[in-house]
């Protein structure tokens, strides 16, 4: 199974895709994980990217690509493997094809879970974070039971800044204007499996498998 994950913040991915990495024993890879193996291994690529990141500039596509290629010739992803966060862009995803090709892989296929945007501020900015211990809930979909304090340590609860409505709106735009096109990009090849993300979690994950193994 070779297999992209794409959808916006809050769309329940990084939930799909440790249940996915599981039932076809494949890595769930990002490019940060890239990035750093690339680093510790102290590959050409890896040293490259390193000098970008250093000075906190973005990594190249050239150098990021070259990385993608390295990290999906490695023995874990004989089974396959599941590409979280890449690609973000046309250019890269067509660049992706390109690797395929050469090491002699293809997608199995590219999963969007689709989720309405205002139910994804709901999500996003209903997190709250206790102060102490650290323990996440949700205003809407997992209250503390304690309300505004935590059930597990009684520490007051919070919402951070990056759950704010003006930061989560302001990733949405972000992910609507640089990754969205990538949907029509892989419908054009055939390779593109919608999901609905407003199902619940379970329902969301009999799809994927359904999809999967068509």
């Amino acid at each position: 199974m070779n297999i992209i994950l794409l959808g916006p913040p809050g769309a329940g991915k990084g939930t799909q895709a440790a249940y996915l990495c599981k039932e076809y024993a494949i890595p769930h890879i990002s490019t940060g994980d890239m990035f750093r193996a690339a680093v510790k291994a102290g590959t050409r690529l890896g040293l490259t990217a390193k000098s970008y990141m250093d000075r906190g500039d973005l990594v190249p596509d050239d150098v990021t690509i070259g990385i993608v290629g390295e990290r999906l010739s490695e023995p874990d992803t004989q089974n396959g493997f599941l590409l979280d966060g890449f690609p973000r862009t046309i250019p890269q995803a067509e660049a992706l094809q390109a690797v395929l090709l050469r090491i002699g892989k293809d997608l199995t296929a590219v999963v969007n879970i689709e989720v309405p945007e205002e139910e994804l501020v709901t999500r996003l900015t209903g997190r709250l974070v206790c102060m102490a211990c650290g323990a996440t809930y949700h205003r809407v979909l997992n209250p503390s039971p304690l309300r505004d304090f935590c059930g597990v340590c009684n520490g007051p609860l919070i919402t951070r800044a990056d759950d704010a409505e003006a930061t989560v709106r302001s990733r949405l735009e972000v992910y609507r204007k640089q990754t969205e096109p990538l949907i029509s990009y892989y419908q054009s090849i055939g390779k593109l499996e919608n999901i609905n993300g407003l199902l619940p979690i379970d329902e969301v994950t009999a799809l994927l498998r359904s999809v999967l193994t068509e």
